[in-house]
């Protein structure tokens, strides 16, 4: 562990940051079909999502350094590849509580982009010693009351089975393919170069059976053909798969690496 202590905090930091915005992204359906501003809402959370994508490359170095480290040092990264695993669990429930404040300040921030028409100013406002102040203050903690009466019935099941693995599959997409070049050092440049490919099929399978079942449930509420709450109960489930996902990761870690590592022998 004290092999690569320095990087491992770095790692844990950006990959909590990640997918903080990944779980709160899921939040950003509601606030649309509440305001009817899907495009503007959109717009405005891929700003967000940059800071994510950011931190994402940063991620990456970061692991290949961990595993150049430990395959020089004859020594297993296991458990760093599994505490970098758990940060995805952290994230994912820190954007989870964070949820009901965010929403109350995305509303806020797309009513004023709506009024000013300018990202950059947005920005600058958002940023004053001022606002931040009243945020802090207008922090709102998730209750019970935000989980009753909402009907998950009306929730395809195999949606939500398609997202546990495919949350599980993108958790572990890249660090499972530097911790295989661990097990054939020989070949850890091919092996490593793989890794937007592992990623790359959970991506398609999110695109083909998660995804547009998610839009149509959102289309359907905009449109009034469905209620509200059957987009926050979908929200809800969506978020806690993807809680489920991340610790079913742990369980794919090693078997994903083994697998990868097979194909390059």
């Amino acid at each position: 562990m004290a092999l690569n202590s320095d990087l491992l905090t770095k790692l844990i930091f950006f990959t909590i940051i990640i997918h903080v915005v990944d779980t709160l992204a899921y939040s950003v359906r509601l606030n649309s079909v509440k305001s009817g501003n899907f495009a503007l809402s959109m717009s405005l959370f891929n700003i967000i999502v940059l800071i994510a994508r950011t931190a994402n490359m940063v991620q990456a170095p970061l692991i290949g350094l961990i595993i150049d480290r430990s395959i020089n040092a004859s020594y297993d990264p296991i458990m760093e590849i599994r505490y970098t695993v758990f940060a995805t669990t952290i994230g994912t429930v820190i954007g989870i509580l964070l949820i009901p404040t965010f929403l109350r300040v995305f509303s806020k921030a797309v009513t004023k982009l709506e009024e000013t028409g300018s990202v950059p100013s947005l920005v600058v406002q958002s940023l004053s010693l001022a606002n931040i102040k009243r945020v802090a203050k207008n922090t709102v903690s998730p209750s019970r009351n935000m989980l009753k009466n909402l009907r998950y019935k009306n929730i395809p099941k195999r949606l939500l089975l398609m997202n546990i693995f495919i949350t599980g599959v993108y958790t572990i997409g890249v660090l499972s393919v530097f911790y295989a070049s661990t097990f054939n050092p020989a070949k850890r440049v091919a092996i490593s170069s793989s890794s937007g490919m592992i990623n790359g099929i959970a991506s398609i399978l999110l695109t083909l059976f998660v995804d547009p079942k998610a839009a149509m449930i959102t289309d359907e509420a905009m449109r009034g053909k469905r209620e509200y709450g059957d987009v926050k109960a979908l929200v809800i489930v969506l978020i806690g798969t993807k809680l489920l996902g991340t610790l079913l990761g742990q369980v794919l870690l090693v078997p994903a690496a083994r697998i990868i590592e097979f194909f390059f022998r």
